[in-house]
C-alpha cells in the first residue's frame, strides 16, 4: 500500500503532521477522522522513502507514559478499546497517535492487544509483546503494564547514569586534546624561533616538545586520519563480524572501571526482566532465552545460553549461573534459598534491587573518582608543556642577568 504524508488539524484547531500508510486518498482520509482529525494537505511517498524517517521517533517516555494510561484504564474497569480511544485522542506524539490508532483498528478486527502490538516491533519489542500476552492469559494486566512502567522507568535512569559516566570524561578528554594542539602548533613554534636566535642547549623535554610540535604541523592529515580509519574499521567488523562483535563485548567488560560498571548494567537488566518474565508466569528456560537479547553483550548472552543448557539438562538454576561466572556470591545465595523455599520470584525481585542500587553506587563512585583523574591528567600535560617552554626562557634570562 502507498503512504501518505499529511497535514491535519484537531477539534481544537491545533496542527498535526506525520505519515501514514493508506490504500488511497480516502482511505487515509477516514483513518484521520478515527483519530479526532480533519486532512488539509497530504502528498504520496513510496514506503520506503526518507521522508517517512521525519517524526517517527518514539521515546521511552511517550512508552512509560502509554504503559501507565493502560494501566488506569485496565484498573478502573474501561472498556480497554474505549480507553485507546482515549489515549490515541490526548497523545502528543504524532506518529504514536498513529500507531495507537492502528492498535484500535486491529483490536476491532479481532486482534488481542498483544496481538496488535506484536505489528509493531520497531516499537514494542517481542519481551514488551511477551509480557502483555502472559498478562492477558493470567488476567493480569494492570500489573504487567503496571510492571513494565516501573522497568521503563528503571531503563531511563540507567542511561541516563551512564550518559553522566561518559560524557564527563569524553568532554575533558576533547578539551585536553584542543589544549594540547592548541599549544603545540601555535604556542610552541613561537618560543622555537626565539630559542633559535639565542644559540642555546635545549633541556630534553624542550626537545621533546619541539619534536612533537613539528611531527603534528607536518604529519596532520595522517595523524588525525588513521585514528579515524581505524575507528571506521573497527566499527565495520564489528557489525559484520560475529567475533569480532564478540571480543569487543568481551573487552568492554575488562576495561578498568567501567568494564565493571557496564556488566554491573547488563546484570540490572538481565535480573529486572527474567523477574518480571517469571512473575509473569513465563517459564524459567523461555525467560533465560529471551534474556540472550536483552543483554546486548555476545560474553553474558553466551553465558545465559549455556546455563539454560544446562538447567534443560537437569541442573539447577543456582548452579547453572554458578558456572556462568559473572554472578557474585551474594547473588547466587539468593538464588539458592529462593530455589529452596520455592520463593524464586522474590528472590529474584530481590536480586534486581541489588543491582538496581549497586549500579547506583558504582557509578556515583566512578563519578567521584574520574573527576579528579582527570584534572590530574590535564594539570601534569599543561605543566609539562608549560615547563618545556619556559625552562629554556629562565636560562636565557638568567645568562642576561650575568
Amino acid at each position: 500500500m502507498p503512504a501518505f504524508l499529511y497535514k491535519a488539524v484537531d477539534k481544537s484547531g491545533r496542527r498535526a503532521r506525520g505519515n501514514l500508510i493508506a490504500v488511497n486518498e480516502v482511505d487515509l482520509e477516514l483513518r484521520l477522522r478515527r483519530m479526532g482529525l480533519d486532512l488539509i494537505t497530504l502528498r504520496a511517498v513510496k514506503p520506503g522513502s526518507a521522508l517517512l524517517a521525519r517524526g517517527k521517533k518514539i521515546t521511552r517516555r511517550d512508552l512509560i507514559t502509554f504503559c501507565f494510561d493502560v494501566e488506569q484504564v485496565v484498573r478502573a474497569g474501561i472498556p480497554l478499546l474505549e480507553g485507546m480511544r482515549d489515549l490515541r485522542d490526548s497523545m502528543d506524539n504524532p506518529r504514536f497517535r498513529e500507531i495507537i490508532a492502528s492498535l484500535i483498528e486491529d483490536m476491532e478486527g479481532g486482534k488481542t492487544l498483544s496481538q496488535a502490538l506484536a505489528t509493531h516491533p520497531a516499537v514494542f519489542n517481542h519481551v514488551f509483546v511477551g509480557l502483555v500476552k502472559a498478562g492477558e492469559t493470567a488476567g493480569r494486566l494492570p500489573e504487567i503494564f503496571e510492571n513494565l512502567g516501573t522497568t521503563l522507568k528503571w531503563q531511563d535512569e540507567i542511561v541516563l547514569q551512564t550518559r553522566r559516566l561518559m560524557l564527563y570524561p569524553m568532554l575533558v578528554l576533547a578539551l585536553v586534546i584542543v589544549v594540547v594542539v592548541v599549544l603545540l602548533v601555535v604556542l610552541v613554534p613561537q618560543v622555537v624561533s626565539l630559542l633559535k636566535t639565542m644559540n642555546i642547549a635545549l633541556p630534553l623535554q624542550t626537545r621533546v616538545l619541539i619534536a612533537l610540535s613539528n611531527a603534528i604541523i607536518a604529519w596532520w592529515p595522517i595523524l588525525l586520519g588513521i585514528p579515524l580509519l581505524a575507528v571506521t574499521s573497527v566499527a565495520i567488523a564489528i557489525r559484520r563480524n560475529p567475533r569480532a562483535r564478540y571480543l569487543w563485548d568481551y573487552v568492554q567488560l575488562r576495561i578498568p572501571v567501567t568494564g565493571e560498571i557496564l556488566q554491573k548494567i547488563i546484570l540490572a537488566r538481565f535480573a529486572n526482566f527474567f523477574a518480571l518474565m517469571y512473575q509473569s508466569g513465563i517459564t524459567v528456560l523461555e525467560a533465560i532465552k529471551t534474556s540472550e537479547e536483552i543483554v546486548v553483550n555476545r560474553v553474558i548472552a553466551e553465558g545465559l545460553a549455556r546455563a539454560g543448557q544446562q538447567i534443560s539438562g537437569g541442573e539447577s538454576l543456582t548452579e547453572s549461573f554458578r558456572n556462568i561466572g559473572v554472578f557474585p556470591p551474594l547473588v547466587l545465595r539468593m538464588l539458592r534459598v529462593g530455589e529452596t523455599t520455592g520463593a524464586l520470584d522474590s528472590a529474584l525481585l530481590n536480586i534486581s534491587y541489588f543491582y538496581n542500587r549497586d549500579v547506583k553506587e558504582a557509578v556515583d563512585r566512578a563519578m567521584k573518582l574520574l573527576g579528579p583523574v582527570m584534572t590530574i591528567v590535564l594539570a601534569s600535560i599543561l605543566l609539562f608543556i608549560m615547563m618545556a617552554t619556559l625552562m629554556p626562557v629562565y636560562d636565557i634570562i638568567g645568562q642576561l642577568k650575568l
